[in-house]
């Protein structure tokens, strides 16, 4: 008999709510305190300043307000599983909007608090069922906005560290939702349940096909961190660098999951 299939992991609207709006302030309050020179410096996506990065996640976020505005889909195309695997078709589209956006927006600060007053007016009334026209795919406000945690928690760690002692802080739901959903992408994308993939205190998950452990410690593990993880399955670290730099630890024939990272690029 198949093993039954798993139940689509499901997050609480309001608290994704907050957590994108809490996030994305933890941005903008971080962003106004930054000067010409650190706006100036390189980060570790390529071709990106500081400014353009700090651009960027506005523009990520004002996708929301954005669709709102659009008329309705008349039926979804994208689950939230899909969603971290039909981003990559976009990145020059992203690219080139995001050098756009920052030449157009010499005031950082405004173009974040006009953001974040549409995105919470947006929120205040929609309904986490309506359906938005997104360039990946039409998907649910709900399950957009649990994308958005993982644009918010990657961008400010890439910000982070841009620019030398900036400590943007994570919000927990934000953090928490962003690892759960590549967690899952993992699995869906390797499933099985051989290996299990620890990420305390947020996710275990298991993948990998081949012999499936029920019970005891499984013969495959692999734990990390939540920044870690994420860095791996957005492609910011190597499987190979953050095992030699024991910021992974991994047991087992079975736990070797350099060949499936990243997930996202």
């Amino acid at each position: 008999m198949p093993p039954a299939k798993k139940r689509a992991r499901t997050y609480d609207p309001v608290k994704i709510r907050t957590a994108v709006l809490t996030q994305f302030g933890h941005v903008r309050e971080a962003v106004r305190t930054l000067t010409p020179e650190q706006l100036a410096l390189p980060t570790r996506l390529a071709g990106w300043t500081v400014r353009e990065l700090a651009a960027h996640v506005t523009m990520a976020v004002e996708t929301v307000s954005r669709n709102l505005d659009r008329d309705e889909p008349a039926e979804p195309e994208l689950t939230l599983l899909d969603w971290p695997f039909a981003t990559a078709v976009r990145a020059a589209d992203i690219d080139d909007g995001t050098h756009a956006l920052a030449a157009e927006n010499p005031d950082l600060d405004a173009l974040c608090t006009r953001t974040e007053e549409r995105l919470a007016k947006a929120l205040a009334t929609a309904p986490g069922t309506r359906l938005l026209a997104a360039r990946t795919g039409a998907m649910t406000l709900a399950d957009y906005l649990v994308t958005r945690t993982v644009e918010l928690v990657v961008h400010t760690d890439d910000l982070n560290a841009a620019v030398p002692g900036l400590d943007i802080p994570y919000d927990r739901q934000a953090l928490a939702a962003c690892t759960r959903l590549l967690a899952d992408a993992l699995a869906a994308k390797a499933p099985g349940g051989s290996t299990e993939v620890r990420i305390p205190p947020y996710a275990v998950v298991q993948c990998v096909q081949g012999p499936r452990h029920t019970r005891g410690t499984p013969p495959n593990v692999v734990e990390t961190d939540p920044l870690t993880w994420i860095r791996l399955a957005t492609g910011r670290v190597t499987w190979t660098d953050a095992v030699e730099a024991a910021e992974v630890s991994a047991s087992g024939e079975r736990a070797d999951l350099g060949g499936l990272l990243p997930l996202m690029s």
